[in-house]
């Protein structure tokens, strides 16, 4: 028995790697029975004569959209242009990934497709989200967002057609990733990743996964989504217990208000709790 540590799932098939050797594996029934599924990141114990995984080592974390465990960083790549950059989608995808206690990192992409005016609100929408502690970095500056991932295990995540691929492709053209056109008429990109695999491109462990366009909170307490938005914890409300949505006090509106807070911050959190 060894262990190692799954890299790519395609449908019961597992690849577990150990050392420098690549195992295709299937998981035994009793997952089945225990209603566990092995993930892509998950470190293993499992059998290289049966081809058989056998037990899985517990987490550090696992997101559920994309399936993945053992992420140091979810990295959102987020679209600009085609499609259109979705505030509300980006805090929905950071409070999921707050909440599932993985590091969160902000790629903002198609920057050639913007006016002057847009950029120059990009400027202000990065500053704002790296003052409250997200790490931002757009498409074009892959040197200083490869050293800053180095290392790391590494999941990409964003709106299908936000160019998560592409961006593989960019760090490693070998990896020759299949990419696609996006929907005109429905302003978002065709699926192109069928499935999660650990890519290794300059001691990077980046995984590309098949992309989505709506995520679900409603598994979290009232509490919890309030306390992924990390700005809010900077202020004092006169209720311990404040929501900052009805009560006559609040401090965090105050700070909505004066600017402190950006508006569409405060309109995502409180779609959230709705």
């Amino acid at each position: 028995m060894k262990q190692g540590k799954i890299i790519k799932n395609i449908s019961n098939t597992y690849t577990v790697k150990y050392n420098d050797t690549l195992y295709e594996c299937t998981p035994r029934g009793k997952f089945r029975n225990l209603e566990l599924t092995p993930l892509v990141g998950d470190n293993v114990l499992f059998s290289t004569e049966d081809k058989c995984i056998i037990d899985i080592l517990p987490r550090k974390n696992s997101l559920t959209r994309p399936h993945i465990s053992n992420v140091d960083i979810a990295l959102i790549v987020t679209s600009l242009k085609l499609p259109d950059l979705s505030l509300n989608l980006l805090d929905k995808e950071l409070s999921s990934i707050v909440l599932a206690n993985v590091k969160p990192v902000i790629c903002f992409t198609k920057l050639d497709l913007i006016t002057p005016e847009e950029l120059a609100k990009l400027k202000t929408i990065r500053t704002y989200y790296d003052q409250i502690g997200f790490k931002t970095f757009t498409n074009e500056e892959l040197p200083e967002l490869t050293k800053y991932l180095q290392n790391k295990y590494v999941v990409l995540t964003g709106q299908t057609g936000a160019g998560k691929s592409s961006l593989i492709n960019r760090l490693d053209s070998s990896k020759n990733i299949l990419t696609g056109e996006v929907s005109l008429a429905l302003g978002r990109g065709k699926h192109t990743t069928r499935h999660t695999e650990y890519f290794t491109i300059k001691n990077i462990y980046i995984a590309d996964t098949p992309g989505f366009s709506s995520l679900d909170l409603s598994k979290y307490s009232r509490e919890e989504i309030k306390n992924s938005f990390p700005e809010f914890q900077k202020f004092s409300c006169k209720y311990r217990d404040c929501y900052h949505i009805k009560e006559d006090t609040c401090s965090v509106k105050e700070a909505v208000s004066s600017g402190q807070i950006l508006q569409s911050r405060y309109d995502s959190y409180c779609s959230f709790l709705k």
